[in-house]
């Protein structure tokens, strides 16, 4: 069997050392670019990029999580959006939900599509409890009125399957749904 020319002359030793080499620079420059796409794909920014996305954001900014707060905390969308106890499962999930609406802002139109109905269904798979327990440690915090103690203390103890959302549902947009509304019906939307 014969070598290819531009093997001809180089002991392995050498091959080996220009494939590690390669490997090793490629490497560096895939994990620089996949942190650097993380990053950039984190904001609501870029998620607004999807035209239906806008009365979402506009919603979520009204809101506490928006920075209308006392301390003026902003939550981006990947902070609720996201699961936050596996960094595996969170590039798993923004790949698939970043698929998902790539998909949706070519093929569903945003002025017949039943907001109302998709948000009540599907809260549960685009909000996470890991996602809010990131931010809220602390589920009893001194102040808080009573129903709140009773229910976050059941949470906590493990006699509820409750998930954040299902007390909290609309916690994250301000009026989400007349935003939708307003949006759709005004022609905003393209």
């Amino acid at each position: 069997m014969t070598r290819p020319a531009w093997i001809k002359g180089k002991t392995p030793l050498k091959i080996l050392g220009w494939g590690a080499g390669f490997g090793i620079v490629a490497t560096v420059l895939l994990v620089l670019a996949s942190g650097f796409m993380i990053e950039s794909t984190n904001t609501d920014t870029f998620c607004i990029r999807c035209h239906y996305m806008n009365p979402f954001r506009d919603a979520w900014r009204a809101s506490v999580h928006g920075g209308t707060n006392p301390r003026g905390v902003v939550a981006q969308c990947v902070d609720c959006h996201l699961p936050h106890d596996s960094y595996i499962q969170y590039l798993v999930v923004k790949a698939r939900t970043g698929a998902s609406d790539y998909y949706h802002n070519f093929f569903i139109d945003p002025y017949t599509y039943d907001w109302a109905a998709n948000a009540e269904a599907h809260r549960q798979s685009f909000t996470f409890d890991s996602a809010c327990r990131s931010c809220h440690m602390d589920l009893t915090p001194p102040g808080m009125r009573r129903g709140g103690f009773l229910a976050h203390r059941a949470k906590l103890r493990g006699e509820t399957e409750k998930t954040c959302t299902q007390c909290h549902p609309h916690v994250g947009h301000k009026d989400m749904l007349d935003m939708v509304e307003r949006y759709f019906s005004s022609g905003k939307a393209m």
